[in-house]
Protein backbone atom coordinates (compact mmCIF):
# COMPACT_ATOMS: atom_id res chain seq x y z
CA UNK A 1 0.00 0.00 0.00
CA UNK A 2 1.23 3.29 -1.23
CA UNK A 3 0.89 6.57 0.61
CA UNK A 4 0.46 9.82 -0.89
CA UNK A 5 2.63 12.45 0.94
CA UNK A 6 2.81 16.61 0.08
CA UNK A 7 4.94 18.69 2.04
CA UNK A 8 3.05 21.85 2.77
CA UNK A 9 3.92 25.24 2.09
CA UNK A 10 2.95 26.93 5.25
CA UNK A 11 4.55 24.31 7.61
CA UNK A 12 7.86 23.64 6.31
CA UNK A 13 8.63 19.64 7.28
CA UNK A 14 5.05 18.79 8.20
CA UNK A 15 3.74 16.66 5.69
CA UNK A 16 -0.05 15.79 4.89
CA UNK A 17 -0.53 11.83 4.54
CA UNK A 18 -2.95 9.68 2.45
CA UNK A 19 -6.18 8.55 4.43
CA UNK A 20 -5.40 5.16 6.17
CA UNK A 21 -1.64 5.62 5.93
CA UNK A 22 0.45 4.01 8.86
CA UNK A 23 0.71 7.01 10.62
CA UNK A 24 -2.44 7.50 11.20
CA UNK A 25 -2.07 4.72 13.81
CA UNK A 26 0.70 6.50 15.26
CA UNK A 27 -0.95 9.43 16.08
CA UNK A 28 -3.94 7.74 17.24
CA UNK A 29 -1.62 5.87 19.77
CA UNK A 30 -0.31 9.41 20.73
CA UNK A 31 -3.11 10.91 21.37
CA UNK A 32 -4.98 8.02 22.98
CA UNK A 33 -2.27 7.42 25.80
CA UNK A 34 -2.59 11.46 26.66
CA UNK A 35 -6.36 11.43 26.70
CA UNK A 36 -6.34 11.27 30.43
CA UNK A 37 -6.09 14.40 32.97
CA UNK A 38 -3.50 12.15 34.98
CA UNK A 39 -1.39 11.42 32.33
CA UNK A 40 -1.08 14.93 31.07
CA UNK A 41 -0.21 15.67 34.55
CA UNK A 42 2.20 13.39 34.60
CA UNK A 43 3.98 14.87 31.20
CA UNK A 44 3.37 18.46 32.97
CA UNK A 45 5.09 17.07 35.67
CA UNK A 46 8.31 16.21 33.65
CA UNK A 47 8.32 18.84 31.32
CA UNK A 48 8.78 20.81 34.86
CA UNK A 49 11.78 18.58 35.79
CA UNK A 50 12.86 16.81 33.37
CA UNK A 51 12.88 13.41 34.86
CA UNK A 52 11.25 11.95 38.04
CA UNK A 53 11.14 9.24 40.49
CA UNK A 54 8.24 7.13 39.86
CA UNK A 55 7.14 7.35 44.05
CA UNK A 56 7.45 11.16 43.63
CA UNK A 57 5.30 10.87 40.60
CA UNK A 58 2.40 9.60 42.75
CA UNK A 59 2.68 12.26 45.04
CA UNK A 60 2.87 14.55 42.73
CA UNK A 61 -0.36 12.89 40.81
CA UNK A 62 -2.17 12.17 44.20
CA UNK A 63 -3.09 8.56 43.03
CA UNK A 64 -2.94 5.34 44.47
CA UNK A 65 0.65 3.89 43.40
CA UNK A 66 -0.84 0.97 40.94
CA UNK A 67 -3.16 3.61 39.13
CA UNK A 68 -0.19 6.43 38.54
CA UNK A 69 1.89 2.96 37.37
CA UNK A 70 -1.04 2.13 35.00
CA UNK A 71 -0.66 5.16 33.46
CA UNK A 72 3.14 5.51 33.51
CA UNK A 73 3.02 2.06 31.69
CA UNK A 74 0.71 3.31 29.26
CA UNK A 75 2.80 6.33 28.55
CA UNK A 76 5.78 4.27 28.29
CA UNK A 77 4.04 1.92 26.20
CA UNK A 78 3.23 4.84 23.46
CA UNK A 79 7.02 6.08 23.31
CA UNK A 80 6.29 9.20 25.28
CA UNK A 81 8.52 8.75 28.36
CA UNK A 82 11.02 6.49 28.95
CA UNK A 83 12.06 4.75 32.52
CA UNK A 84 15.36 3.73 33.42
CA UNK A 85 15.59 1.23 36.52
CA UNK A 86 17.86 2.93 39.38
CA UNK A 87 17.46 0.06 41.88
CA UNK A 88 15.39 -0.09 44.25
CA UNK A 89 13.72 2.89 41.84
CA UNK A 90 12.47 3.63 38.47
CA UNK A 91 13.45 7.21 36.52
CA UNK A 92 11.00 8.83 34.46
CA UNK A 93 12.04 11.55 31.78
CA UNK A 94 9.74 12.62 28.62
CA UNK A 95 10.43 11.84 25.12
CA UNK A 96 9.82 15.08 23.68
CA UNK A 97 10.61 13.46 20.19
CA UNK A 98 7.76 11.06 20.18
CA UNK A 99 5.26 13.92 20.35
CA UNK A 100 6.76 15.10 17.23
CA UNK A 101 4.13 13.75 15.01
CA UNK A 102 0.93 14.77 17.21
CA UNK A 103 2.61 18.20 17.00
CA UNK A 104 2.94 18.24 13.65
CA UNK A 105 -0.76 17.33 13.17
CA UNK A 106 -2.73 19.69 14.65
CA UNK A 107 0.23 22.34 13.75
CA UNK A 108 -1.27 21.38 10.13
CA UNK A 109 -4.78 21.71 11.20
CA UNK A 110 -4.24 24.69 12.96
CA UNK A 111 -2.70 26.48 10.18
CA UNK A 112 -5.18 25.12 8.00
CA UNK A 113 -8.49 25.06 9.80
CA UNK A 114 -7.53 29.23 10.71
CA UNK A 115 -5.94 29.88 6.92
CA UNK A 116 -8.29 28.47 5.07
CA UNK A 117 -11.38 30.81 6.18
CA UNK A 118 -9.22 33.84 6.48
CA UNK A 119 -8.35 33.16 2.53
CA UNK A 120 -11.96 32.75 1.64
CA UNK A 121 -12.62 36.13 3.50
CA UNK A 122 -9.75 37.83 1.72
CA UNK A 123 -11.09 36.42 -1.92
CA UNK A 124 -14.79 37.96 -1.54
CA UNK A 125 -13.01 41.16 -0.29
CA UNK A 126 -9.92 41.50 -2.15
Amino acid sequence: MSVASTTSSRLPGVTTLGVGSMDDAVLARIAKALGHPARIHIVRVLLERQTCIGCDLVDEVGLAQSTVSEHLRILKAAGIITGEIRRPRVCYALNPASLGPLAGFLNFALVHGVAAPLEQQLERHG
